[in-house]
């Protein structure tokens, strides 16, 4: 097909995907966020309330399921789009606000501004998106359709140009797509940073007739999101650079490795994938052009090694998902023995813009090494949790205190565990450290795939890098020594540790086991998972040390280093609180009537710390070395 009978189907294409859309909008929508975030906090709910109310009252109005706008932290959310008003957010849903808002706005000419989510967060009436605080940092990519369109529509996706790159690229060339990709420097956003173009062009050079893309979606770190919700709330974006890295390479088959435990991906990409079909965007001869790819869905079965590339590709050949050797590399022996691009969702997802907008638009954005966004779930002790989008070189202290609005309570912040848990812990002297992928690296931790939890003063860096190393651990395929048998000695160690046991070389000891884990291991699995404990050494020895050598934990964390008890002045002997909390019984009332702890029954569960009255603040939770002078256990 020539260029200019593409160009008409394409627009065709458009114009109907327009006039659909443009009905769409023509009238009242409420657009209610209906990813796993919103869906967790009752969204399901919300939506069928908005339903209720606007149907109880005869509106035309109609209520579309959209994916994640990012503030996680105010779910239930839902946008109001009705013509002749800006679009406003409302956040922390209700039945009784829904009522109102379908009563006064949809149903009259009140929007309610003072609910709207950016008023509640400044006290200021601003509805829109752009006028948050954090918008000054933000500038979304990979999110720019997120929340605002239904991803269960592929005309909400066209509507906005999406496949125009494709269409672009069918006009060009395969050499011509490689050179953008290359000369934008996109470094794949799996964690390692690798540049996509080079990828490409080693899985070109491989030769041979059969080759594959991969779109690695088996996100498993603990806190992280950011694929899930690209894949809920705008699949078609992944789709189309899937099908421009094929055209590119010279592939016709792809895969999408998605964890079965993401059913909501699933069924958007599943959904997605059939459209495109539809609409000749998939399958043989796309837009009548002559080439030809298909995609399918792979569903994983939720193991964390099999984020590793080797690993997938052997789960996806019916094998035992552990990693390999390589050389050889996938680029030249992957899936079935086939030259194979294996990119993760964020990776793909950039490629449409930077088809349509040019290399050097993507490259104006983030750093020179480092060009782009960064795509975070900012997740632990922040007031604004959620998914947020920065240029690269953004500091993490703007990322946590501008983006995420700060830890709540004005507590301390302590560190931030930047990278999954193969990532590193840094403390609050990092937090000028700019975003990308060198300076992360210097600092001691990785981009990774995203994750970002912030701690406070309440966590113990010694218990965090051992619940870190427990999961990389349990998760450990097995294959080799270092990691199999390496990472069980690192946790004993840790566990040790969080006891008060220990002694003067047990530092000297975890420090070099983890470094020998680090430079021997297989697979990045392996490599990284010393990470957590390498980072919290190098930047918070001395709680170690007090752990070990004072046998307290400084943070009132670890439970064989803490003792609750009550103080007797402040207890009061009408109140019975704390007695019908404890689980073990170990709370029982003298001959005075005031209470006491039996220590050889307590648990530590923290009840009766949560139970007893503000008012008396009696049961008080300390560390051995500063418990008062009289230690004698006092039995009933």
């Amino acid at each position: 097909m020539t260029k200019e009978g593409l160009q008409k189907l394409y627009e065709k294409l458009k114009d109907d995907a327009n006039n659909i859309i443009k009905k769409a909008e023509s009238k009242p929508r409420v657009l209610v966020g209906t990813a796993t975030c919103g869906v967790a906090a009752g969204a399901l709910k919300i939506r069928d309330n908005f339903l209720q109310e606007i149907k109880s009252k005869s509106l035309d109005v109609d209520v579309v399921e959209v994916g994640c706008m990012g503030h996680c932290y105010a779910e239930p959310l839902a946008v109001i789009d009705k013509p002749g008003y800006p679009p406003v957010c409302y956040g922390y849903l209700d039945d009784g606000l829904v009522h109102r808002l379908v009563e006064d706005f949809l149903g009259g000419d009140d929007p309610s501004y003072e609910y709207a989510l950016a008023a509640l967060e400044r006290n200021d009436v601003f509805p829109t998106f752009e006028d948050f605080p954090r918008g000054v940092y933000e500038q979304k990519l990979i999110l720019e359709n997120c929340g605002f369109i239904d991803a269960r529509s592929i005309e909400s996706y066209i509507s906005r140009d999406g496949y125009s790159a494709l269409v672009k690229a069918l006009n060009e060339s395969p050499e011509w797509v490689l050179d953008e990709i290359k000369k934008a420097n996109l470094r794949g956003r799996g964690g390692a940073g690798f540049p996509a173009g080079i990828k490409w062009e080693a899985c070109i050079k491989a030769g041979g007739n059969e080759k594959y893309v991969i779109c690695n979606a088996d996100e498993g770190d603990p806190g992280a999101f950011m694929d899930r919700s690209v894949l809920e709330s705008d699949p078609h974006l992944v789709i189309e650079g899937m099908i421009l890295c094929a055209f590119a390479i010279g592939a016709e088959k792809g895969y999408l490795y998605i964890r079965a435990e993401y059913p909501r991906a699933v069924s958007h990409v599943e959904d997605a994938i059939r459209q495109a079909r539809d609409k000749g965007l998939l399958g043989s001869s796309i837009l009548g052009s002559g080439f030809s790819f298909d995609l399918e869905v792979f569903q994983g079965s939720g193991a964390f090694v099999c984020g590793e590339a080797t690993a997938l590709v052997n789960s996806m050949e019916g094998k035992m998902g552990m990693p390999e050797s390589r050389p050889p590399r996938l680029a030249s022996h992957g899936y079935r023995g086939k030259p194979t691009v294996l990119n993760n969702v964020k990776t793909f997802a950039y490629v449409p813009m930077i088809i349509s907008r040019g290399a050097d638009w993507f490259k104006e954005i983030g750093t020179a090494e480092s060009p782009g966004t960064a795509v975070f779930s900012l997740v632990g002790k922040v007031n604004n949790t959620g998914l947020v989008e920065v240029p690269m070189g953004t500091t993490l202290r703007q990322l946590i205190y501008d983006v995420g609005d700060g830890l709540p309570n004005n507590r301390e912040f302590k560190a931030v565990q930047i990278g999954g848990p193969s990532g590193g812990c840094l403390p609050e002297k990092s937090l000028d450290v700019p975003i990308d992928f060198d300076s992360l690296h210097d600092a001691g931790a990785i981009m990774g795939s995203g994750g970002l939890v912030v701690m406070d003063q309440d966590d113990c860096m010694v218990s965090v890098s051992r619940y870190f190393l427990e999961f990389t651990q349990h998760e450990s395929c097995g294959k080799c020594t270092f990691c199999r048998i390496g990472t069980k000695h690192l946790l004993d160690i840790l566990t040790d540790i969080t006891k008060g046991e220990g002694d003067s070389d047990t530092l000297q000891r975890l420090e070099e086991l983890a470094e020998d884990v680090r430079d021997g291991s297989l697979c990045n699995l392996g490599k990284t998972a010393p990470n957590p404990i390498l980072t919290t050494l190098r930047y918070f020895r001395d709680e170690y040390k007090a752990h070990i050598e004072e046998g307290r934990c400084p943070a009132l964390v670890c439970r064989d280093l803490i003792l609750y008890f009550i103080e007797p002045p402040k207890c009061s002997k009408l109140c019975n609180v704390c007695v019908g909390s404890c689980p073990t019984e170990a709370i029982f009332t003298r001959e005075d009537g005031l209470k006491e702890i039996d220590q050889e029954k307590c648990v530590k569960c923290d009840n009766c710390l949560k139970a007893c009255p503000t008012e008396y603040n009696a049961v008080v939770k300390l560390s051995p070395p500063v418990l008062p002078p009289e230690k004698e256990k006092k039995t009933k």
